[in-house]
C-alpha cells in the first residue's frame, strides 16, 4: 500500500467555498490526504453561514484534520504533515494580489508564499468577477505567480480556467474543480 500524498487545499471567501467538499472527495478518490487551510473571512463564513454544502465539524471529519485558519503558537506542533502540493481554490483577487507581492499576513498567504519558495507544485483558480479581473493589479499579480512557477488557472476565452463573470452573475456550480485537480501532479 502506498502513502497518499498530502494536499493543502487552501480556500479563501469565495461562493464556491461553501461547497469544499466538491474538491476533498475528488482529490481523496484520487490518492491525496487533504489537509484544509481556510482565510480567515472564509472561516467565519464555514463556522457561521449555514448555507453551505457543510459544517466546519463535517470538514474536520471528511479529512480527518482539523481545519486551520490561523497561525499556530511557536510552541504547538504542526497540525499538518509536510504538503506535496497545494491546491489554492477558490482564490479571491485579494489574496491573488497580496501573494503575489509576498505578503504573508493570514496562515492562508503564509503557507503558499512558502510554497514558492519551497519549489513545490501550485495549482490556484481564481474565482473573481470581471470587473475585479479588469483592474491592472489582477494582471501583474497572475503574471508574477506564473514566473515564480503557479499554475494559475485563469481562463481568457482561448487559455482553460476560470472566466470572470459580471459582478452577482456567478455560477458556483459551474466552478471547474475537475480542472483544477488535473492540473496537479499524478499521485
Amino acid at each position: 500500500m502506498t502513502t497518499p500524498r498530502t494536499l493543502y487545499l487552501i480556500a479563501c471567501a469565495a461562493p464556491p467555498a461553501r461547497y469544499l467538499s466538491i474538491p476533498i472527495r475528488a482529490a481523496q478518490a484520487r490518492g491525496w490526504d487533504v489537509c484544509l487551510t481556510l482565510t480567515p473571512s472564509a472561516y467565519r463564513w464555514a463556522s457561521q453561514d449555514p448555507q453551505g454544502d457543510f459544517t466546519l465539524d463535517e470538514l474536520r471529519e471528511l479529512t480527518g484534520r482539523v481545519v486551520r485558519h490561523e497561525y499556530k503558537l511557536p510552541s504547538q506542533a504542526d497540525a499538518f504533515p509536510d504538503p506535496d502540493a497545494f491546491l489554492v481554490a477558490p482564490l479571491t483577487s485579494n489574496t491573488l494580489n497580496k501573494w503575489a507581492a509576498g505578503i504573508s499576513d493570514t496562515l492562508a498567504l503564509g503557507l503558499i508564499t512558502e510554497g514558492i519558495g519551497l519549489g513545490l507544485p501550485i495549482v490556484a483558480l481564481p474565482h473573481f468577477n470581471d470587473a475585479q479581473a479588469r483592474h491592472p493589479a489582477v494582471g501583474r499579480s497572475v503574471a508574477e505567480l506564473r514566473a515564480a512557477g503557479v499554475t494559475v488557472l485563469l481562463g481568457d476565452g482561448d487559455a482553460p480556467g476560470f472566466v470572470p463573470h459580471k459582478p452577482r452573475h456567478g455560477d458556483v456550480h459551474a466552478y471547474p474543480w475537475e480542472l483544477a485537480l488535473d492540473a496537479l501532479p499524478d499521485t
